[in-house]
């Protein structure tokens, strides 16, 4: 180890140790971690309503359907960023995106803070939803983009383990702050990722993509470090936007031309399995859901706020190691039998049997259903779709992803409290079946990305169409 970068071992000599791309490097460290801001920022929004939500409906008069709208409308504004998200990332650049998003979401959370009805209210939760829904496309991409393939999972998880801070954070500081000092608690880190991103570099391939020669090489430069050699990367990057611009303008109809059928279907399948297995609901509603078992809330959200954090760690270094796919479906299995452990103390209680077991049996089945959903279904999906797709299609179809995602969100968080109240248990089941269909989608149709390049994967899949 040496400082500054991490170097693979056994390079034969100088010339390719000087030469390889595997390194982390303090560039790509400060341009990471400056991106995954919005992913802290995004995690914050999607958890706030858990812990706010009793004190809100209480102050403000909220019904179950208002509050339900109010948690629910973010996910509306989401899909209407995200369909545009890759558009404006194509034509202003990652950056400078990342840029505006903390603008809505600034505007959002003051909005929010300083609501005195529901009117207002909802229009900052809509504002934080423009902001996230960009958030939402553009830092997997950006992270991809950047980072080199040998390191390219972990790095990309990294997405998951600030969102899962972020959900952390708000669930143990809304035991104690008011949901108006959480609201602008919550601004801060987007007023910090605004001014930090002045001091990180552009996505490389969209410079390539505007023929910044002299700012590319500078760019990788910057994020390889100054020894490295980044002529073959460069080259490697211009062939590909060059042969994407000769074969496509990049359009919807070119998205769905049969040689993308493959990732376009891995896309939406993950992203409409992500949220069908009930993981927005959870991080929605998490306080409500311990209060209706009878296991007092805010015992019930520290313990999901100690354990996120950590097993998003693992996960991040374990990605590159055990790979997607093992992840996935591991991940998969996990939900399963959470779910139906969760639907199982809540058809106990609901029948008055085995009352002493209902309530250990659901913190076990929420805090298992965390850590299994955190190892792979929640933010590998996102990984693998900024993998898979071609730069011909990629603004297309990472809007068509985003969008998806946001629109299956919304499903999932605006009906969870009708369906819990026509049926807990039963709700949890078809949560259990949902997570058994992930494991055997995952087995049939996914590939394994592990150390492979954006371009092998891509042409792979294209064969494979």
């Amino acid at each position: 180890m040496e400082s500054g970068s991490i170097k693979t071992p056994l390079v034969n000599n100088d010339q390719e140790e000087a030469r390889t791309s595997s390194s982390i490097t303090s560039g790509l460290l400060l341009s990471t971690s400056v991106a995954v801001t919005g992913s802290f920022v995004y995690g914050c929004a999607m958890s706030y309503s858990s812990p706010a939500q009793s004190k809100i409906m209480e102050e403000l008069g909220l019904s179950v359907a208002d509050y339900s709208f109010f948690t629910s409308v973010m996910t509306l504004g989401g899909m209407i960023t995200a369909a545009l998200s890759g558009k404006i990332a194509a034509i202003i650049g990652r950056r400078q995106t990342m840029w505006i998003s903390d603008v809505f979401c600034i505007f959002g959370w003051l909005a929010v803070a300083f609501a005195h009805d529901k009117m207002l209210l909802n229009i900052g939760r809509g504002f934080l939803g423009f902001g996230v829904g960009l958030i939402s496309y553009v830092v997997p991409v950006y992270i991809a983009e950047i980072t080199p393939k040998a390191f390219r999972g972990g790095f990309s998880f990294s997405n998951q383990l600030l969102q899962s801070f972020g959900i952390s954070l708000m669930f143990f500081t809304g035991n104690f702050f008011h949901w108006r000092t959480l609201a602008l608690l919550s601004a801060i880190p987007c007023g910090i990722q605004m001014i930090c991103l002045f001091f990180i570099p552009e996505s490389p391939r969209w410079l390539a993509m505007y023929g910044r020669e002299r700012e590319l090489e500078i760019t990788l430069k910057r994020l390889r470090g100054e020894n490295g050699d980044i002529l073959e990367e460069a080259a490697e990057i211009r062939e590909t936007v060059e042969t994407s611009r000769r074969e496509s303008r990049s359009g919807l109809r070119d998205l769905f031309n049969i040689k993308n059928a493959h990732p376009l279907i891995i896309g939406l399948v993950l992203m409409l399995l992500q949220q069908f297995c009930g993981s927005s609901a959870i991080s929605a509603y998490a306080a409500r859901i311990f209060d209706t078992a009878g296991f007092p809330s805010d015992i019930g959200t520290s313990i999901l706020a100690v354990i996120l954090v950590p097993q998003s760690i693992i996960v991040m270094f374990a990605v590159d190691r055990c790979g997607r796919r093992p992840l996935l479906m591991s991940s998969s299995i996990g939900l399963c039998i959470c779910s139906f452990f969760i639907g199982l103390s809540y058809y106990l209680q609901k029948h008055g049997d085995f009352q002493e077991f209902c309530s250990p049996m659901l913190i076990v089945g929420l805090v298992g259903y965390v850590l299994s959903f955190g190892i792979g279904l929640g933010g590998l999906p996102w990984v693998i779709m900024s993998e898979v797709f071609p730069v011909n299609v990629k603004i297309t179809a990472g809007s068509l992803v985003t969008v998806s995602n946001w629109f299956f969100s919304w499903i999932i968080i605006f009906s969870f409290n009708f369906m819990m109240q026509w049926s807990a248990f039963g709700t949890y089941f078809i949560f259990a079946g949902v997570s058994l269909m992930s494991f055997v989608f995952v087995w049939t149709l996914v590939p394994e990305t592990k150390g492979r390049t954006l371009e092998d994967i891509q042409q792979s899949l294209g064969q494979l169409s």
